[in-house]
């Protein structure tokens, strides 16, 4: 980072940010990439670019667009979300979308855009399958709306199936993703899509605030992570699931270590507050989130084998004493 060629990202410019969103189109399988700061301004980008004011796009009920964006849809884009029901697997019913595609006449929005999340992040981290994707894709455009894969950790899915991000994004019409999570750079996400859209996003991405100056300096971080953090992500999933099984044995944690796919896990206890025992796991070094009253861990870089049985035994005491 500190050696990194620089320019100015927001002139267009920036030969570091250059190759890192070539590098990154080419491993999603589209024609061109843009750097953002975020995951939340790669999709706030992404539904200015796809909708127009007043347009409705249709989302699952707890993907990240609904639940953890401060409703930037609507309070940015003036974008109206509708929400579709997220399974187990973080899948929408086929049937169900159908049936919230506005009709193409009268005083009705259009629905311009599907929006599916890859990995999901609150339905377990599932790993959503290519024939699942392209059957969403084929649904939008019957309806000549657009599809977004939201793939904060569509780099994780890729491991968990055995595939490549290109094959899950190739029915898409714009994908994200994040350098930050699994692949463990400071900052950074990506919007991906052909040449047209991407010039269309980059204006919208300097009207939220987007434009960066020697930006090159965090995404020389991000070609380091697409270059060497993605083979390692399946020791993410292998500690994962190693930490689901181990607080499956934990007498009064409820947890089904089989929907352990990727790097995420929600568990609970029966009798102690999830609020209560974060905040004693956190006094221990043990860091978690709360997420609709469950307690939220992830594994990742930096985070051993030795670190998952470490964290079990603080678990297993703290449990304990609380209960």
């Amino acid at each position: 980072m500190a050696s990194a060629e620089v320019g100015d990202d927001a002139l267009g410019d920036d030969p570091t940010v250059k190759r890192l969103e070539a590098m990154a189109a080419e491993r999603l399988g589209k024609e061109a990439g843009l750097f953002t700061a975020s995951g939340t301004m790669a999709n706030l980008v992404s539904l200015l670019t796809h909708c127009g004011r007043g347009d409705e796009a249709i989302a699952g009920h707890l993907s990240h667009i609904v639940q953890a964006e401060v409703g930037g849809a609507a309070g940015l884009a003036s974008v109206n979300v509708r929400p579709a029901r997220n399974d187990e697997q973080g899948r929408m019913d086929i049937n169900e979308m159908r049936d919230l595609i506005r009709p193409r006449e009268g005083y009705f929005p259009r629905t311009a855009l599907i929006c599916i999340e890859n990995t999901h992040n609150y339905c377990n981290g599932s790993a959503l399958p290519v024939s699942y994707t392209a059957e969403v894709a084929a649904l939008a455009h019957e309806a000549g709306a657009a599809l977004h894969i939201d793939g904060a950790r569509i780099f994780n899915a890729a491991a968990a199936l055995e595939t490549t991000p290109a094959e899950l994004a190739k029915d898409s019409d714009s994908v994200t993703f994040c350098l930050s999570k699994g692949l463990a750079a400071p900052m950074g996400s990506i919007v991906c899509g052909d040449a047209e859209f991407i010039h269309r996003a980059r204006i919208n991405r300097r009207m939220v605030g987007g434009g960066l100056r020697q930006v090159g300096i965090v995404a020389s971080a991000g070609i380091v992570a697409l270059e060497e953090m993605v083979d390692r992500l399946a020791d993410d999933h292998a500690n994962a699931r190693h930490l689901a099984d181990g607080l499956a044995q934990i007498p009064g944690i409820e947890i089904d270590p089989s929907k352990v796919q990727t790097n995420i896990m929600f568990w609970k206890h029966r009798g102690i507050e999830t609020v209560k025992l974060n905040a004693a796991l956190r006094e221990r070094g043990v860091l978690s989130t709360m997420v609709h009253g469950r307690v939220r861990m992830l594994t990742h870089y930096g985070i051993e084998r030795d670190d998952i049985d470490h964290a079990l035994d603080v678990i297993r005491e703290v449990t304990a004493s609380l209960s």
